[in-house]
């Protein structure tokens, strides 16, 4: 061995150092996992089953949360309606398409949808199309037809079958049939689809739109009876419940009232303007405009929570009497304009 009297090292040493290094450098392997690598496919999988019991956990929640809409807007209306035409029943017409269309339907679905564990939505739509029902019997029964004795006009009568059909029927009933069938959906469609029909008819002067006070008179008489039925429900079940806080009942009650109580204001609010000159001839403006804000108030009512408290309770109310009140102001007015009419 030999020694540089400059550096004082070995020239054997540094080379032995570097190979050391090298041998470490060669030596070294990346830290491999213990246990067999997971093939391609068991990786998929361990992907795939928690991202379905994400999808499965926020099914019904983010489902609901998006198909819920209980549109009580007070201005909706028909949109542009041709000269001759109804607006009342362009009203109605609209309104089938609205909440059949561009909403969801969620009286018919089954359980196993999201909009099948809605409650409110579903009582509020019910509500909805009884009040059509009601308006597309009149329609048949009175205003489309010049006399009682007349024909009656055929596509008003199958608006009437159709808009007065169950709310409830789905694709597939197996209770009824083993076969698939119509649903409530499709039937209201029909029925709007035939009073478009004949609202058409009318602006060519092919149809019967009797504008006189009897007619009027008899389809307001109708939609009394029917507040007044509603407000017994209320009062039978506050009898029976009030200051039960777990009443399972009293918010669809409410919410039935409640889609009622807004298809009859859009209803009475057009049928205002049909039957303008008859309303103007009787003096009848102001007592009109007050029947239908009633109307338009009760509708609006809305809690988070509907609560059947007690009538004189202090910290808990009683949501179906407040509704209860406006449905038997609204009552009482409309049996002061069909006693004016009548004379």
């Amino acid at each position: 061995m030999t020694f540089d009297s400059d550096q004082g090292t070995s020239h054997d040493a540094v080379p032995s150092r570097w190979r050391r290094a090298l041998d470490r450098v060669r030596s070294w392997r990346p830290s491999l996992p213990v246990g067999p690598v997971p093939s391609g496919k068991r990786r998929w999988w361990s992907w795939t089953w928690r991202v379905l019991l994400i999808a499965a956990v926020l099914y019904y929640p983010v489902g609901t949360l998006i198909i819920e809409n209980i549109d009580d807007d007070p201005q909706f209306g028909p949109g542009a309606v041709a000269p001759g035409e109804s607006r009342a029943v362009a009203t109605a017409a609209q309104l089938v398409t609205r909440e059949v269309d561009r909403n969801v339907w969620t009286p018919m679905m089954p359980a196993f949808m999201p909009s099948g564990l809605l409650d409110n939505m579903p009582n509020f739509q019910r509500g909805i199309m009884s009040a059509l029902g009601r308006f597309s019997t009149e329609l048949m029964d009175q205003v489309g037809r010049v006399r009682g004795s007349s024909q009656t006009d055929r596509d008003l009568e199958q608006a009437r079958g159709f808009l007065n059909e169950q709310p409830n029927i789905w694709l597939w009933q197996p209770s009824v049939s083993l076969l698939p069938s119509t649903t409530s959906a499709q039937k209201y469609r029909a029925g709007r689809d035939r009073l478009i029909a004949y609202n058409k008819r009318l602006a060519n002067g092919q149809a019967v739109f009797e504008r006189r006070a009897d007619n009027l008179q008899a389809l307001i008489d109708r939609i009394a009876n029917d507040v007044g039925s509603d407000s017994a429900i209320i009062d039978q079940h506050i009898i029976e419940n009030a200051g039960d806080l777990f009443d399972m009942r009293a918010d669809d009650i409410f919410f039935f009232n409640k889609g009622r109580l807004y298809a009859n204001y859009l209803l009475l609010r057009e049928l205002g303007i049909d039957f303008q000159k008859v309303i103007s001839d009787r003096e009848l403006t102001n007592a009109w405009n007050g029947t239908v804000e009633s109307f338009r108030i009760a509708a609006q009512l809305d809690p988070w929570i509907v609560w059947d408290g007690w009538l004189d309770g202090l910290l808990i109310p009683n949501h179906l009497a407040a509704q209860g009140f406006y449905l038997l102001r609204a009552r009482t007015q409309l049996r002061e304009i069909t006693t004016i009419l009548q004379k």
